[in-house]
């Protein structure tokens, strides 16, 4: 395909690969009981964010989403957030 007068080539940019924190950081521990931690895998609205985005890998994903789900039973979480 020929590119006409004053159009360049589209230049790709690369992303750098998120890394899993718990992965990195040996000493870190997923826990139900520890609110601090678990409150930056949810959103403002109470939902759990995704591993493509939080950068978890998958083993880590799934313990984080079970301790969360544990502290929402045990009233240290809330479900959602309720509107006023």
């Amino acid at each position: 395909m020929r590119r006409g007068r004053g159009q360049k080539k589209k230049k790709t940019y690369y992303q750098k690969r998120k890394m899993c924190r718990f992965c990195v950081d040996k000493n870190l521990q997923i826990s139900y009981k520890d609110f601090n931690s678990l409150r930056y895998f949810i959103t403002e609205r109470g939902k759990i964010i995704p591993r493509r985005i939080s950068g978890t890998c998958a083993k880590h994903q799934r313990k984080l989403s079970s301790a969360i789900k544990r502290a929402r039973v045990i009233s240290i979480m809330p479900f959602s957030v309720s509107t006023s």
